[in-house]
């Protein structure tokens, strides 16, 4: 299947728009670099490190202005940017009726240029960076050249402000590039920034986790490493399946940090094209503490694939991709006092379900304190009491998104939620890959109070044909935000739902352009949402 464009993309965690032929998967093939040598290197803009803005921030999630209400960030990674197409923006809502920011390469103080193919906004992640209480932003870049280096990949923290988001103080970029503190050099098509996912640690630090999963080394290609930025004074740290007590080993393929996802208390990583045995693309994952070991990198605490899973056909297989998606909530126990663990949910969209194809699964995962971990469900459309029926080509599992939406009692099953992409669904023979949304509690039985949300049944537009509902989610504890950037253009925009909703049930907050000081003409309006 493709999506308008984008060059052959497939469900799968290919970069879109930048594939060549692969024997098994549409990813290029780059030879450049060792995994060992190739580190992040540190980028300052102009006037350095950024100080606290006066008046003082609130404080609040995702408060990008410090007022204390929640905003939405946006990304439109196809928009044309200063006549260079695909260069991408992110649109920064802010809460309140506050207004709209735009973000770009040609905002002033962001670092670099707007460039053809960019696609800055590519993926998002917000944390408080500089811990001023403003939220920030980092933002992937994953196919920026650096230098005559192309789709190296760059990402890009872009610091609120109370006077002037994103543009009174310097952005704050991460490269690989030589001649930055931890040395290495950009290399063709490592897509730096693919997947980023934040946090703060327990003790109060700071932390980013960048992908880039077309990283090659003395194991082959694209094996995949991440960068791990710590801190206020930003240290940084690379890991991968070859650094000391990190599951598995690095392999051609492997794509680690393809995928990332994290919670104050863990990060975990995809290795989507991991070979399980003579099993290729079975796909992996591997979890970490934030906490730095002695061997200088975030403490791995377990890795593991879907051979390893119990469930109704726990067995490996051929392109199974575990791994693809990968959504984390924070979770506290009965009889804890506060919270000490997370869920993990894993999404498999290449698992096939008797003779359906690439109907897709997810498995539900409780990582405890100790940092073992306990399988709590398998999720599929086949499941008991689960709405609707595995089909070929679901790719189910796709995309994630998840939440705990009262963290201040024990976790239940209406606090911890789920949503999955269901983005090759078809709503009728009229409308194939239209897409869908399905909505899970992450602990007890699936079944029990999920709902399904699709084009013409909750989102207001459609069906169309390859509209791909489900391809991009965001989710705030109160909203579950449901991208449509594809499709008819009358119909993109991000639409929030009730973490509650049931089958069917209408939007709460709709963000389109053209309405609500967001200009009109977004290219891929709702990519990615934060």
């Amino acid at each position: 299947m493709s999506v308008p464009g984008h060059e052959a993309v497939r469900l799968c965690p290919a970069p879109a728009g930048r594939q060549a032929p692969h024997t098994s998967r549409n990813w290029r093939r780059s030879i450049a670099g060792a995994l060992v040598t190739a580190l992040l290197g540190l980028v300052l803009g102009a006037g350095g490190t950024p100080a606290a803005a006066a008046p003082a921030c609130a404080g609040a999630q995702s408060d990008f202005n410090g007022d204390g209400i929640r905003d939405t960030a946006i990304a439109d990674p196809d928009a044309t940017v200063a006549g260079h197409e695909r260069a991408g923006l992110v649109h920064i809502v802010l809460g309140g009726g506050k207004g709209v920011v735009e973000i770009s390469q040609d905002t002033p103080n962001v670092a670099d240029a707007p460039e053809d193919g960019d696609q800055f906004g590519y993926s998002l992640a917000v944390y408080d960076a500089n811990k001023d209480g403003c939220s920030d932003l980092a933002v992937g870049i994953p196919y920026e050249d650096v230098g005559t280096v192309k789709d190296a990949g760059y990402v890009q923290i872009i610091f609120g402000s109370t006077t002037s988001v994103g543009s009174e103080f310097n952005s704050k970029g991460f490269v690989q590039g030589e001649n930055q503190p931890l040395g290495g050099g950009p290399e063709t098509d490592d897509w730096l920034g693919y997947a980023v996912a934040a946090g703060t640690s327990p003790t109060g630090f700071p932390f980013l986790v960048i992908g880039v999963p077309g990283e090659d080394g003395a194991a082959g290609a694209d094996i995949g490493v991440v960068g791990y930025i710590y801190g206020t004074d930003y240290q940084a740290a690379s890991v991968g399946q070859n650094s000391t007590g990190v599951w598995e080993e690095a392999e051609p393929y492997d794509r680690f940090g393809a995928a990332i996802a994290a919670t104050d208390r863990h990060f975990v990583v995809g290795a989507p094209g991991e070979s399980m045995g003579t099993v290729a693309f079975a796909g992996g994952v591997v979890a970490f503490r934030p906490s730095i070991n002695s061997y200088g990198i975030p403490d791995p605490i377990f890795g593991m694939g879907q051979g390893r899973t119990p469930g109704p056909d726990s067995a490996a297989q051929t392109d199974d991709r575990y791994g693809t998606a990968i959504a984390m909530a924070p979770y506290r126990p009965s009889g804890a006092a506060t919270i000490t663990d997370s869920l993990l949910a894993v999404g498999v969209p290449g698992e096939d379900l008797g003779t359906a194809v690439d109907a897709g699964a997810v498995h539900v995962y409780h990582i405890k304190a100790d940092g073992t971990v306990v399988l709590l469900n398998w999720i599929d459309q086949n499941v008991d009491g689960v709405e609707g029926e595995a089909e070929a080509g679901d790719f189910f599992g796709q995309r994630l998104t998840a939440v705990n939406t009262t963290t201040n009692v024990v976790s239940t099953a209406s606090t911890v939620r789920l949503a999955v992409g269901v983005p090759g669904e078809e709503s009728t023979e009229a409308a194939p890959e239209a897409g869908g949304v399905q909505v899970f509690p992450m602990i007890g039985a699936p079944g029990a109070s999920d709902a399904w949300i699709e084009p013409g049944n909750g989102i207001p537009s459609g069906p169309s044909a390859r509209t791909y509902a489900g391809i991009a989610l965001g989710g705030s504890p109160s909203l579950l935000y449901v991208g449509v950037p594809y499709g008819p253009a009358e119909g993109r925009a991000v639409h929030g739902f009730p973490w509650n909703v049931t089958t069917g049930g209408a939007p709460t907050q709709t963000f389109k352009p053209g309405e609500g000081g967001i200009p009109a003409g977004g290219s891929a309006f709702g990519t990615a949402i934060r």
